[in-house]
């Protein structure tokens, strides 16, 4: 590397910290996509790609010993990622309707692909880590020094893994995130989250790792079988979920009286679906951004829902599933018993709120 290590320095602060301020811009926009927004969500965020634009050369040209490769490539590779996720960004904000929304989640693609190549380096440096905890965690001085002596005392230990489904492909598999300071044979809770329509685990996860790294929760996102989940029809996910609750206690010890079925949309209605069911390995559930019939309620046993707590989360702007099915769902399932804590988001669409993950696991391990 270069022989003055001022110089070092300055190109790991020039490149690292503003690539750490463009992701949490991208993040905060992450969850507040809204086709009628785009341009103005765009505007607020759109001059944290300049100071990453313009730092990523010098630390891509300094001369970094073979020890520091790794951290020299992974920087370089959200730099890029999250670069072109900003740059993907500006058309949906001049496009119209849910043609702009449409290229919106396509540039935030990127944005995974940023996280993705960042993670590996939360024990080379504490920014990188704590960009990866919520904004009240970053500050928590016990939390940090047990992720840092995880790092020291269990190197390896924990992080994320996937796993493929029973055919060997991705639908029915699931990805995993372990806190690197857990205990390995000691019983952990649970976070068992259920992508949307047309999504899939190892991408849903990055939503909930933050989270999940901060709580000491086992945060498992599975993969529906088929194109969306069992919402109608035979429920095969269902079983699915209980194999891969086994997969994953094989792994790292869980808690099966402390098991939070949550999900994002249509992973939301199938919280519903499975987790209102008898037999439900769920203690408690946590419904995002999804839809809800009244109808199903004939179908679930008094003795499942009767003082089932039910933490029910919608956005007042949700276009896809209107507010009024949370307010229905939340007075229906209250008229059948179930303590419901109804959280309703006026700036909020049709998204998962990841500033809700934090209150959501809060309210969970408190039960």
């Amino acid at each position: 590397m270069n022989d003055d290590p001022n110089e070092t320095m300055q190109a790991i602060a020039g490149a690292v910290l503003p690539l750490l301020q463009a992701m949490d811009a991208m993040t905060w926009t992450r969850q507040r996509l809204d086709p009628h927004v785009l341009d103005q969500l765009h505007d607020a965020v759109k001059d944290f790609a300049a100071p990453l634009a313009a730092g990523l050369p010098p630390f891509q040209a300094a001369d970094w010993p073979d020890g520091l490769a790794a951290f020299r490539d992974g920087v370089s590779a959200a730099a890029i990622a999250e670069l072109d996720c900003y740059r993907s960004f500006a058309p949906a904000a001049v496009a119209e309707g849910f043609d702009a929304l449409k290229l919106a989640r396509r540039a935030l693609r990127s944005h995974l692909q940023a996280e993705r190549a960042l993670y590996p380096l939360t024990t080379l440096s504490p920014p990188i880590s704590q960009y990866f905890l919520p904004g009240e965690a970053r500050e928590d001085q016990a939390l940090l020094d047990r992720l840092d002596n995880a790092v020291e005392t269990a190197p390896g230990r924990g992080g994320v893994l996937t796993r493929p489904g029973p055919t060997g492909e991705a639908r029915g598999g699931f990805a995993c995130y372990l806190p690197e300071y857990l205990d390995p044979m000691t019983p952990a809770p649970v976070v068992l989250a259920l992508h949307g329509g047309r999504g899939n685990g190892p991408d849903y996860l990055w939503s909930w790792l933050p989270a999940a790294r901060a709580h000491g929760v086992v945060l498992i996102a599975p993969t529906a079988l088929g194109d969306t989940w069992a919402i109608m029809g035979e429920d095969v996910d269902s079983p699915n979920l209980n194999a891969i609750l086994d997969t994953v206690d094989d792994i790292q010890a869980i808690d099966r009286s402390r098991i939070l079925m949550t999900g994002m949309s249509d992973g939301g209605t199938f919280t519903y679906v499975s987790g209102l069911m008898d037999g439900a390995p769920a203690r408690a559930l946590a419904p995002f951004a999804a839809s809800f019939h009244p109808m199903l309620l004939e179908f679930v046993s008094d003795a499942r829902v009767k003082g089932l707590p039910i933490r029910l989360v919608h956005g007042a702007r949700d276009w896809m599933f209107s507010v009024d099915l949370a307010r229905q769902a939340a007075e229906a399932l209250r008229g059948r018993g179930a303590a419901v804590d109804y959280n309703e988001l006026s700036d909020r669409a049709h998204v998962f709120p990841e500033d809700e993950a934090g209150p959501t696991l809060n309210w969970f391990l408190s039960l």
